[in-house]
């Protein structure tokens, strides 16, 4: 029975960090928009 949880852990992990890197990138690409709508210039990365 562990050992069915350690596979299913294993399995899950991948996608709920691949989500949440979505989510981080979407959100950065709503906020650069809402930056250009502003009129204000995107910061660079140093």
């Amino acid at each position: 029975m562990l050992a069915v949880l350690g596979i299913l852990v294993l399995m899950i992990t991948p996608a709920v960090i691949g989500v949440l890197h979505e989510r981080r990138i979407d959100r950065q690409i709503k906020e650069a928009q809402e930056r250009r709508r502003a009129g204000r210039p995107m910061a660079r990365a140093a």
